[in-house]
Formats: structure tokens, sequence, C-alpha cells
């Protein structure tokens, strides 16, 4: 399957600081530096135009219609036959484009790797908080199950909620019994949530939430490895430029979009 690449610079719902709105241009320059190459470790050449083609930015308008222009640009992705592969903005990308992706592939499971639960009922009072998108994502039906691993950043509220909705979740040491839950979830539509901050901020300095104690590239890179079944679709988020090193966040980031695009095309 080809991925269809989508950049949404949305973070009109982050707390405390801005920034991921401008991460996608950085991401799709790292991914195309020179001083790399287009390669991912199974030798996909993941810049073929067979293979990942890039549909542009969803256009904002920075008003109360962003969410919905959001779940019709990936729907308009998913429409082409490609699956979806999302660069962030922050974390609160996820919800309208699980509405488009859970119409096109009911049931889909969601492999979501941060350090944080992003459950919260509401955070400061916004719903669609990027602290709180799989709270209306489980809420609303819109995925089977949902796994969380690199979780470090937990709260009575979060852990109140995973039980409410059934969620597993995987704190960084436990990361042999995490691939071992997605390796159970079976054949099926999977979806990849990747928020940048559940890298250790060795790996990935450039996120607005520092939560030390984190993944590793390598264990990152194993997460996609395993997945199962059909890999529908996937986001790369919380990228924040202003606090990147040399540029390393940023090559990170498309190191795991490299190997989310084999991923998919090496189907399920």
């Amino acid at each position: 399957m080809r991925t269809g690449l989508l950049g949404v610079g949305w973070d009109d719902h982050s707390s405390h600081a801005r920034g991921p709105a401008r991460a996608p241009a950085l991401i799709r320059a790292a991914l195309h530096d020179p001083a790399g190459n287009p390669f991912a470790a199974d030798l996909t050449n993941v810049l073929d135009p067979d293979i990942l083609h890039d549909h542009g930015d969803c256009h904002l308008a920075g008003d109360a219609d962003d969410a919905d222009r959001i779940t019709a640009a990936a729907a308009a992705v998913l429409e082409s036959g490609d699956a979806l592969l999302t660069l962030g903005g922050d974390h609160a990308v996820t919800y309208p484009i699980l509405r488009a992706v859970a119409a096109r592939w009911p049931g889909v499971r969601i492999v979501h790797v941060d350090a944080h639960p992003d459950l919260y009922d509401d955070f400061e009072g916004d719903p669609l908080s990027h602290a709180s998108p799989f709270a209306r994502i489980m809420e609303q039906g819109l995925a089977r199950r949902l796994l969380q691993i690199g979780i470090r950043a937990d709260t009575p509220h979060l852990r109140a909620q995973a039980e409410r909705f059934g969620v597993r979740t995987y704190p960084p040491d436990d990361i042999d019994t995490a691939l071992m839950a997605i390796a159970a979830l079976g054949d099926g539509p999977v979806y990849l949530s990747f928020d940048l901050d559940g890298l250790d901020p060795a790996f990935a300095p450039g996120v607005n939430h520092h939560e030390p104690g984190g993944l590793t590239v390598r264990e990152a890179l194993r997460i996609i490895d395993a997945l199962p079944g059909q890999l529908v679709g996937a986001d790369v988020v919380e990228l924040a430029p202003a606090r990147d090193v040399n540029g390393t966040t940023a090559t990170v980031a498309a190191r795991l979009v490299k190997q989310i695009v084999a991923r998919i095309h090496r189907g399920g």
C-alpha cells in the first residue's frame, strides 16, 4: 500500500507552550536531507513516488471549524486509497484524524507512544486539548483497543480514565511486555500515534514537555516493526522546533517516518 503524507500544523489547543504548528516543514526537510538517504532499514526507498505520495498540508483558518477541516483532509487521503501518515502539529490532531480513520476502518486498534496518556476528560477546560484526544476517541467508540507505551507522567484522574476505557498502559521499562501486547492485537487495521516526547529527551530534546526516563530510538523502531495486521495510518506529533538542538528531533522524526512508510509498504 502507498503512504499518503499529510501535514497538519495545528497547535491551537496546546497547553503551556506553542510551536508544533511549524513542525511539518521541518520533518519534511529532514526526510529529504541530502546528508542522509531515502532508504529504510529494509532498503525500502521511502521517497519513491509509488511508495510515498505527499498530499501537502491541510489548510487551517484558526477558527472553530479547523477540527472538521482536518477530518476532511484526512478522509481525502484515505479515499485516494493511500494509508495516512500525518505530520503534526500537537497531539490534538489525532482526534479529528481518527474520525476519518474510523469511518473507513471500523474497529481500528491504536498503538500510542507517549510520555503522557492524553486521556484528560478535558484539560484546563478544553475538551479538544492536546492532553485529551484519546478521551474523545474512546468515548466515541472510534477505536476497539488502545495500547499506550512509554507512559511515565500519570495522574490519579488519568489512571481512572484508563480504567474507564479499558486502556492498557506500559511504562518504558516494560517494553518487552508491550511488544507482546502489540503482537497479540492480531489481524485487522492498526493505527500508530507517536508523540515524540515518548522518547527520552536525550534522543528528542525538541518537545515542549520533557519527561526523562523515556524510550530509546531503537526501542521505538522495534515498536513500529512489531505492529501486526494492516497499518492503515499513523501520526508523528509534538515536535517543538524552538526547543530542538541541531535539528536532532526533526531528524529522529524523519527516521520514524521512514520506518513507518516501510512498514506500511510491507503490508500485514
